[in-house]
């Protein structure tokens, strides 16, 4: 697994450790399975708090990115169901949110491809 942490970016370092460990884990760079660094050992090797990594390693669990299986330790979770849910729920507010606002399915989807483009270009 290889993680750098740029100093200079606008993301604070936890969002930059739960970016990057995400982005793998959904390319398959990290493999369902693998082992990810303890809290500590990965707050070591980046020059970080173990308190930014713990915040970036919970995010990544609630996300259901990865899971943490007790004193055993913390794994790329299967890809797909706690994060599908995820985005199928927030799909649906999303589509009420619209229709509460008086929008149709063309300017609702017009505006999730701008904010997926806005989010690319980050």
């Amino acid at each position: 697994m290889t993680l750098k942490i740029d100093i200079d970016d606008s993301a604070p370092p936890y969002e930059q450790v739960r970016a990057r460990i995400s982005e793998q884990a959904r390319s398959g760079e990290l493999p369902v399975g693998y082992r990810l660094p303890t809290v500590r050992g990965l707050a070591e090797s980046l020059g970080l708090a173990a308190n930014t990594v713990a915040k970036a390693y919970r995010a990544l669990e609630a996300d259901g990115v990865i899971e943490t299986r007790g004193r055993h330790g913390t794994f790329v979770a299967a890809a797909g169901s706690a994060a599908d849910r995820e985005l199928a729920v927030a799909a649906q507010a999303y589509v009420e949110r619209a229709r509460r606002l008086g929008q149709g399915e063309d300017a609702a989807l017009a505006a999730v491809r701008d904010a997926l483009r806005a989010a690319q270009g980050e």
